[in-house]
């Protein structure tokens, strides 16, 4: 067993989640990002991250599942819309970030004259 799953909570899961997992924990079913779902007995749900834990990785469909909205087990092959996009989790903080494009003041055409 790694040593980080033991000292740290931010590397995939707890020590506690691990043995909850072992013991008591049925796989559910895995989505694209690789995050894998569990539950048990007294219906309870919970996922193992792959990477590192950042709760914007949750698609939509599995969101509402770990929270009891839906019972059924979400399906990666159940046919989308065109206008839906792929689940992305939030980038903020990293160098994927949404910028958005600086207009340059010279650039800018006033509808108004100011005053001199």
């Amino acid at each position: 067993m790694n040593l980080k799953i033991i000292f740290t909570w931010w590397n995939r899961q707890t020590l506690g989640t691990f043995l909850k997992t072992i013991f008591s924990g049925k796989f559910v079913g895995k989505d694209h990002l690789g995050n894998k779902y569990y539950t048990n007995k007294k219906n309870e749900r919970w996922v193992i991250y792959s990477g590192n834990i950042e709760a914007t990785k949750i698609t939509s469909d599995w969101y509402l599942w770990m929270h009891h909205t839906i019972d059924k087990i979400p399906d990666e092959n159940e046919k989308k819309y065109k206008w839906q996009k792929e689940h992305l989790e939030n980038k903020t903080g990293t160098n994927e970030r949404y910028q958005p494009v600086k207009i340059k003041k010279n650039n800018i055409k006033k509808k108004y004259e100011s005053w001199k």
